[in-house]
């Protein structure tokens, strides 16, 4: 029971870190008017996806694990394209690209009864599963969408589809949360949502004459 309590404050952490990056995200739209893509978002999310990507790994859940797999190199291209990634100390540059796969090391690699465990608590089958699985899916898929349109304008912005695609999604996973009895992303995705929704007002918003 003392683990279980460990890991569902890893889960709380990471998701409040990404709360917070929202926060940031939300604090900057609303004072410039328009949707913004502020630097500390992406650097909190960098960080956040690492933790979330360890608790994913501990929670036996491969729909976590997957996601923050492809979003945390994302995220490093964001801050490539601010124009900050170069200013990160050398060594740093050098090992959080390495941090993930030293994770997904230990999952494939490591005790063998990890990935058992993975795959027997995991069953795609079950259709509030699937749902999770197409939600995780879709928080992933906006950031490559955004990666697209970011490489596309050479500039890190979130298109409008951006904030569409995110709210699906979390109704999605708080399903799938629901099913799996998971408070951290009950919580983490309820509350996003409401920011989602909050940026896809202002993106839809007319520019004024």
């Amino acid at each position: 029971m003392a683990d279980s309590y460990w890991i569902y404050g890893l889960g709380f952490f990471a998701q409040s870190l990404f709360g917070a990056r929202i926060i940031v995200q939300w604090f900057h739209t609303e004072k410039s008017g328009r949707v913004a893509s502020p630097i500390l978002f992406w650097q909190i999310s960098l960080m956040a996806s690492f933790l979330f990507l360890i608790y994913g790994i501990l929670r036996n859940d491969a729909v976590i694990i997957f996601g923050q797999s492809l979003a945390y190199f994302i995220y490093i291209r964001n801050l490539q394209l601010k124009g900050v990634w170069n200013s990160f100390p050398k060594i740093s540059r050098m090992v959080i690209p390495m941090m993930p796969l030293i994770a997904l090391a230990y999952v494939f690699a490591g005790p063998s009864n990890t990935w058992q465990n993975i795959l027997s608590g995991n069953d795609f089958t079950y259709p509030l599963v699937m749902l999770g699985a197409v939600g995780q899916l879709m928080l992933n898929f906006r950031f490559v969408y955004q990666w697209f349109h970011a490489e596309k304008v050479k500039e890190s912005v979130f298109p409008i589809g951006f904030w569409v695609i995110s709210a699906v999604a979390s109704v999605f996973i708080v399903c799938y949360a629901l099913y799996r009895i998971d408070p951290v992303l009950i919580l983490a995705s309820s509350m996003g949502l409401v920011a989602y929704v909050r940026n896809l007002i202002v993106a839809l918003r007319p520019i004024p004459a």
